[in-house]
C-alpha cells in the first residue's frame, strides 16, 4: 500500500463538475492498494499518518499532527501509485490490487481514518474520473509504502 500525503491549506475533489469533498487545513491522501495488502497494512498506515507531526507548532516547528490541529482529511484512491515503469514507456499496473481487494481496503482505510481522527473524512469516488485541486502548504509531501515499514 502506498500513500502520498500532502499537507494542504485547502483541497477538493470534483466529479462531473460537482464538488464531492472539500477541506481547508489538513491532509490530502492519495492511496494506492497493492496486491497482497491487508487490513493490518491499513491499520499501520492510518495510525502512522494521523500521528505524523508535520504541522507547525507556535514556534514554527513541525511538531503537531493533523489531529492536534483539528485538521481535515480527504482520501482519494489512486491505483496509478502502483505503476511499474521498469520496461518501456507505458506503465504497467500489474502490482495494483483488483477491485475486489482494493475497494474494501480503501473503504476500511477511510473508516479507520475517521475513527482515529474523531470526525468524518472527505473522499473521492472509487474508479471515477476525479479532478483533485490542492494548495500544498509548505510544500510538504511525504510518500509512505507499507512494504518499507522498517
Amino acid at each position: 500500500m502506498k500513500a502520498v500525503i500532502q499537507r494542504v491549506s485547502k483541497a477538493s475533489v470534483t466529479i462531473d463538475g460537482n464538488i464531492k469533498s472539500s477541506i481547508q487545513k489538513g491532509l490530502l491522501i492519495l492511496l494506492g492498494v497493492a496486491i497482497g495488502d491487508t487490513k493490518e497494512d491499513v491499520d499501520w498506515l492510518v495510525k502512522k499518518i494521523i500521528q505524523m507531526r508535520i504541522f507547525d507548532d507556535e514556534k514554527g516547528i513541525m511538531n503537531l499532527s493533523v489531529k492536534d490541529i483539528e485538521g481535515d482529511i480527504i482520501i482519494v484512491s489512486q491505483f496509478t501509485l502502483l505503476a511499474s515503469t521498469k520496461k518501456g514507456n507505458r506503465p504497467s499496473w500489474i502490482n495494483a490490487a483488483p477491485h475486489s481487494l482494493s475497494i474494501p481496503l480503501y473503504e476500511y482505510f477511510c473508516k479507520k481514518a475517521e475513527e482515529l481522527l474523531g470526525k468524518p473524512v472527505g473522499t473521492g469516488e472509487f474508479g471515477a474520473d476525479m479532478k483533485v485541486e490542492l494548495l500544498n502548504d509548505g510544500p510538504v509531501t511525504i510518500v509512505i509504502d507499507t512494504k518499507n515499514k522498517e
